[in-house]
């Protein structure tokens, strides 16, 4: 009965085993395109991020920091994120979505243009334009940290089977099997035993070659 447990066992794993493996190879190919995804968002935005800010050097250099201070003060437009989850090979992964409180592209400005400088407005609108670039960034780098450490996991479930479960098993069921065939030889043994002495209390094979031994010898002598 064991063996036979051992023996299912041993077939489920392995399929388990080829299973997680094609699982494995199939998150690294999905993983390795999206950190090559991830990589050219982050220079994109990087990018952005830095024409940004070169503007926004620009206007503080046309106006005094209070001005700045005061211009932002009280915001006109707001932003509400969502976030649902898409599932990649068994893993939930985020999806960022946002929306506006307004659907006016003006609202992002939350001053008046008589005391502005253009280069504030400038680095306004860009920030507004990377900010859905920033989203997807964000949701690309989750995802790749969910992915890597999914891939992981399913790395050292691969390496357990390999390496330790499946190597075990097969010993176990080596050993067993070693054992059931030296049970049955000792039984042929036993039984062959039991036969010989059986056929020898009923027919009285010894006595007789005893006889037949003894006969010779005297005949020999007598010879």
């Amino acid at each position: 009965m064991e063996l036979t447990r051992l023996k299912g066992k041993l077939v489920t794993a392995r399929k388990g085993h080829k299973l997680l493996k094609d699982k494995r190879d199939e998150l690294m190919r999905q993983f390795l395109e999206m950190v090559r995804e991830n990589k050219a968002l982050r220079e994109k935005v990087e990018l952005e991020i830095a024409n940004a800010n070169r503007n926004f050097a620009l206007a503080r250099s046309a106006m005094s920091d209070e001005a700045v201070r005061v211009a932002f003060m009280a915001p006109k437009q707001k932003v509400s994120l969502e976030v649902a989850y898409k599932n990649i090979m068994s893993v939930e992964v985020p999806s960022y979505t946002f929306r506006t409180r307004t659907s006016d592209v003006n609202d992002m400005f939350s001053y008046g243009f008589a005391f502005t400088s253009a280069d504030l407005d400038g680095a306004v609108r860009s920030l507004s334009e990377v900010f859905p670039d920033m989203l997807k960034l964000a949701q690309s780098e989750k995802s790749c940290q969910l992915m890597a450490a999914e891939i992981e996991k399913t790395r050292r479930r691969v390496n357990a089977l390999e390496h330790v479960l499946i190597p075990d098993m097969e010993a176990s069921i080596k050993f067993i099997t070693m054992k059931l065939d030296e049970n049955e030889r000792s039984s042929q043994i036993r039984l062959m035993k039991v036969k010989d002495m059986m056929l020898e209390d009923k027919h009285h094979y010894k006595e007789k070659e005893e006889k037949r031994a003894r006969r010779k010898a005297e005949k020999y002598s007598a010879g």
